[in-house]
């Protein structure tokens, strides 16, 4: 997903992400009852730092290893390795409480919707 040739571009794609996971967590923190963010500014952005090194190194592992159950339940089961990965993500990240599953499930949704609409809003612009 963090393709590039431009050493830079790269650079400024992982800020991006860091940036985009930091405000996906405020805005589930403020939107989902049952998820809570407690720290600074500089938790968060640690926080931010720890889920995308969980989504880009454990999620595609597990989504292989799984495959056939993805498959079979067309694609949704992917909802409950994205909440799994959160859950395992809180669990390095101090002052992030989730409380059960459907705050979690919430918190993967909004944190998806937030993070895409950021993403996609500060793309770098390619180099040719």
């Amino acid at each position: 997903m963090l393709q590039s040739s431009n050493p830079m571009n790269l650079l400024l794609r992982v800020i991006i992400q860091i940036f985009a996971n930091s405000a996906a967590i405020l805005a589930a923190d403020w939107l989902v009852p049952g998820f809570v963010f407690r720290g600074d500014w500089q938790d968060l952005f640690l926080a931010g730092a720890i889920l995308g090194i969980v989504n880009s190194l454990l999620r595609p592992i597990v989504k292989l290893l799984t495959l056939p159950v993805i498959i079979l339940t067309l694609g949704l089961f992917t909802i409950i390795i994205n909440i799994a990965m959160l859950f395992l993500a809180a669990s390095f990240i101090p002052g992030l409480i989730i409380i059960g599953f459907w705050a979690g499930f919430w918190a993967v949704i909004i944190i998806s919707i937030v993070n895409g609409i950021i993403t996609k809003t500060f793309k770098p612009k390619e180099e040719n």
